[in-house]
């Protein structure tokens, strides 16, 4: 990784708390750039287990330099790609391209996900054995796995190598062209709606196979208020199963579209029954973790609309603040949970260490989000215009200073 600058905490154990204090009593070394002053907050590396970098081969969407540039703004000193890459790292020779790429790029932790399938087609296996040295877990995102043998298949040889399987839950049968909720936003405009039981009956098939075959299993970017309850009694019966949802779908739902495509994503905002069980589902613990789903384009792929736009919003320079701003200071949910959910909860569920990394905080600054300020090449962002509480002054990981604030 880059090195920028470089702190030291006066303790050498991880930062696994949040707290206000005076910055003197947690470094040693002067020349952090901000006062000495008790309104800023420290907290711990977030960790974000599903984001987009889009190296190699679409790097005019994003690039590992940029996408870790804007994980760091946001607070973030670990995260875990995606495989939709080209090629995709569904070998050991495709994913050294990548690592590559993470080693001369990245200025925070980058851990990557190899591909379930081969081309994340779904047909044949990939090399899993191979891979496991170097990767977070497996993931065809983008695509669910649609054979159920296929899944079985992926399961038990990632039981073996003590990794996770990590899916993108989606039956092609039942998305009939649809791009938005199937909801009353569709209804009222002439949109075409993806059903819910699309997630939910996925999620439903793979629990099964994990009861029967005991894999460590991870859901991603869960929507629907069925998956919740799906997971909930699941996890009750003691099956190994972990998920994620994203900010916007704990503060969204589809009565805030609006005709443009940086409301387009993959789940889709759904109904305000499903935004208030993600609530409800996070509060009691049935979801684990929050994960961006960073997924930058370019502004012409997002500029065709609902319809024509592709899916993906990016996120990591708005997380913290908009679950501070709608959820935190609304009083719906802890700072506690909200911590354990970005920082604490992935990390344990991936393996993924605390080092000597955090960042500190001004929660009384409120600002406008301005995608034109964004550090990732991505624009495209269901906040934009929000007036959002807390700003991020500085991140350290490693001991290196990865982001400071201008201004």
């Amino acid at each position: 990784m880059k090195q920028i600058d470089k702190v030291r905490m006066m303790d050498t154990t991880p930062v696994s708390a949040i707290g206000s204090f005076p910055l003197s009593s947690l470094f040693s070394k002067v020349d952090l750039g901000v006062e000495d002053d008790d309104r800023y907050t420290v907290f711990p590396g977030f960790c974000d287990v599903h984001v987009h970098f889009r190296e190699p081969g679409f790097s005019y969407k994003e690039t590992v330099e940029t996408g870790s540039r804007a994980a760091a703004r946001g607070g973030y000193t670990a995260v875990c790609t995606m495989a939709n890459l080209n090629p995709v790292p569904d070998s050991v020779e495709n994913l050294a391209v990548q690592l590559r790429l993470i080693e001369d790029q990245a200025c925070i932790h980058v851990y990557p996900y190899g591909a379930i399938t081969v081309g994340e087609k779904g047909e044949t296996l990939a090399d899993l054995a191979g891979m496991a040295k170097d990767v977070a877990g497996f993931s065809d995102d983008g695509r669910g796995v649609q054979s159920e043998d296929m899944m079985r298949a992926a399961m038990l040889k990632a039981k073996e190598l003590g990794k996770v399987i990590v899916a993108h839950c989606e039956v092609n049968d039942l998305l009939h062209g649809g791009y938005i909720h199937d909801g009353n936003y569709a209804k009222a405009h002439g949109h075409r709606g993806i059903c819910s039981e699309s997630e939910y009956a996925q999620v439903a098939r793979d629990l099964k196979l994990v009861e029967e075959i005991g894999c460590a299993y991870h859901v991603c970017h869960i929507s629907a208020k069925e998956t919740v309850a799906l997971i909930r009694d699941a996890k009750a019966r003691g099956v190994n199963v972990t998920c994620e949802t994203g900010p916007h779908y704990l503060v969204m739902d589809d009565s805030d579209l609006q005709e443009h495509g940086r409301f387009k994503m993959n789940p889709p905002l759904r109904d305000a029954s499903d935004r208030e069980a993600l609530v409800e589902g996070l509060i009691d613990g049935t979801i684990d973790c929050i994960a961006t789903d960073h997924a930058p384009h370019s502004a012409e792929e997002k500029s065709k609309g609902l319809a024509g736009s592709a899916f993906g919003v990016v996120g990591l320079e708005t997380a913290f603040p908009v679950l501070y701003t709608y959820l935190v200071k609304t009083g719906k949910v802890s700072m506690e949970r909200i911590v354990d959910a970005l920082a604490v909860a992935p990390r344990k569920r991936f393996g993924i260490p605390f080092g000597n990394e955090f960042s500190i905080w001004d929660l009384s600054a409120c600002e406008t989000v301005d995608p034109d300020r964004f550090l990732s090449k991505g624009r495209a962002t269901p906040f934009e215009g929000h007036e959002l509480y807390g700003k991020n002054i500085l991140t350290v990981c490693d001991g290196n200073v990865v982001y400071r604030a201008d201004n």
